[in-house]
């Protein structure tokens, strides 16, 4: 079973065995004790494996391997010695130190486990490698050169990801190896190795006490692992889905989609997954991703700016595309059905549609007919006007820019409702039931910002702003103001999830848990 290891740097004594105190309460299996800068006082190293709650690893990371040790080598090797006296469950030591001398080596293993060992012990030796600029070119040799070694329990690598592909080759590494085995990739692109180490069935993988105490690049606290990650649940079978974008660490989606996991009991975990954007990087990590079979990879959120790509890609590797999609011409979700066959949808248009017609207490084909205006011709407004225009909503696109506007009103006119472009300031003229804003004036952090200086003579029925956040826009707080049903966008955010979430899992979405877990986020 996979381990769950929070890292501490040792400062003092106290604070390293109060950290570890809570790293227990929070559901770690052991504690590494990076004592890095701790090594003068060894009688206090002793102690700090005597008194550790959890089983523990030492280590005295060097600053060529990532650590800010910078002594002396022999202090270095005698303070393992006496630290290993005490028996933690594991020592770390880098694999080139480690070569480098005949008389470090035999120090080591004096205090390890291994074949020739001739006292009782259960502490076991952890031979490293760490790169922290790129995937070494010799990787293989060097854990070749760990696993042959008789003192070596186990092997542990870890460089710089590359991309999200280097995860497969770290899940490969755990796989072939015949002694246990950490593989790890470092940085933004690294985060599925540490949270995916459970489901390959590596010796353990590190977080931190919390985010702000990492002790390597792309580590997360051990609460974000254990609660948003859903780490007790993951296994070998677990499926795994994504938000796919660039930039995509902000993305609230990996909140709702593992807690809609919790709570209706589905097998899966949802990563953030980011891809430069470029449709040469989405194609080669996102086929990669869908040909790694143990990585069980089953759909993702597609993102801004890789919606086009997605049709792109999918068209190339004969899926099908939902025929809407098709003609907005971006999709923002990808499955992987049961089959193995792919199927590019768009969910925002049918999650925009839906908000307002429960908020006007009709069903979708109550629209035909009725007045939208939609304020914004960019590339948001494409699913909203399409949505409504294809269920025959007269839509009015209003933008400061009327030659966008008009361009997109040419490509749905006809669709089934009628689509028309209007200059940005006719608005107060219009007399649509319905006002949308689709352009980003009045998101955080301008808040104070809005789309328009007053709302139209004749008041519409609804005014639905897509921001969601804040939960409630200048625009929305005006129109709310003067008597208008208002819907923000929290509410299509979670509907466009919520139909990805059962496309995917055949599940009912648990959308009061999506809107309570994004408007506790947003604090609304």
């Amino acid at each position: 079973m996979t381990k769950l290891c929070v890292a501490i740097t040792v400062e003092s004594l106290d604070q390293a065995l109060a950290h570890a105190a809570i790293a227990a309460e929070r559901g770690a299996d052991l504690v590494e004790f990076r004592i890095d800068t701790f090594t003068d006082d060894v009688a206090a190293v002793e102690q700090l494996v005597q008194q550790s709650p959890l089983p523990c690893i030492i280590t005295c990371r060097i600053k060529d391997e990532g650590g800010d040790y910078d002594g002396d080598e022999q202090t270095r090797i005698a303070v393992y010695e006496h630290a290993g006296l005490q028996q933690p469950a594991y020592i770390d030591v880098e694999l080139v130190a480690y070569r480098a001398s005949a008389n470090i080596r035999q120090k080591v293993k004096l205090v390890v486990d291994h074949p020739k060992q001739g006292k009782s012990t259960d502490t076991g030796l952890i031979l490293s490698a760490h790169d922290f600029d790129k995937r070494p070119t010799d990787l293989y040799q060097r854990i070749e050169a760990m696993a042959n070694d008789d003192a070596c329990r186990v092997v542990k690598v870890a460089w710089q990801a590359r991309s999200l592909r280097d995860n497969l080759q770290a899940s490969e590494l755990i796989a072939d190896q015949h002694k246990p085995t950490i593989a790890l990739c470092m940085g933004e692109f690294g985060l599925p190795s540490r949270v995916l180490a459970k489901k390959f069935g590596a010796l353990l993988t590190f977080c931190g006490l919390d985010d702000e105490t990492v002790t390597a690049p792309g580590q997360v606290g051990v609460a974000v692992m254990k609660n948003l990650y859903r780490w007790d649940a993951l296994r070998e079978d677990t499926q795994v889905f994504g938000v796919i974008g660039w930039p995509v660490g902000h993305s609230m989606s990996p909140a709702i989609h593992n807690a809609g996991f919790d709570t209706t009991g589905y097998n899966g975990v949802y990563l953030p997954m980011p891809i430069p954007p470029e449709y040469e990087h989405f194609k080669a990590t996102v086929g990669a991703w869908l040909d790694y079979a143990p990585l069980h990879f089953r759909g993702a959120s597609v993102t801004i700016p890789h919606k086009e790509n997605l049709l792109h890609f999918v068209r190339e590797e004969g899926g099908e595309i939902e025929e809407l999609s098709a003609r907005i011409g971006a999709a923002n979700t990808l499955t992987r059905r049961d089959d193995g066959s792919l199927y590019a949808s768009n969910s925002d248009y049918a999650a925009a549609l839906d908000s307002v017609c429960d908020a006007m207490n009709i069903a979708r084909d109550g629209v035909k007919g009725l007045p939208v205006a939609v304020i914004g011709a960019g590339g948001a407004a494409r699913a909203i006007v399409a949505g409504f225009a294809g269920h025959g909503a007269n839509v009015t696109i209003y933008n400061r820019t009327v030659s966008r506007a008009t361009t997109l009103a040419n490509e749905f006119d006809g669709q089934t409702g009628k689509v028309e472009a209007k200059p940005l300031d006719e608005l107060t003229n219009t007399q649509a039931k319905v006002i949308v804003n689709v352009t980003p004036i009045g998101m955080h952090p301008n808040v104070d910002a809005c789309p328009l200086d007053a709302l139209p003579d004749q008041l519409p029925g609804v005014v639905f702003d897509t921001i969601y956040n804040p939960v409630e826009t200048k625009l929305l707080a005006m129109a709310k103001q003067a008597g208008c049903k208002t819907v923000s966008g929290v509410e299509m955010f979670v509907r466009q999830g919520a139909t990805q979430f059962e496309l995917w899992t055949g599940k009912i979405a648990p959308t009061d848990e999506f809107r309570r877990i994004l408007l506790d986020h947003l604090g609304g």
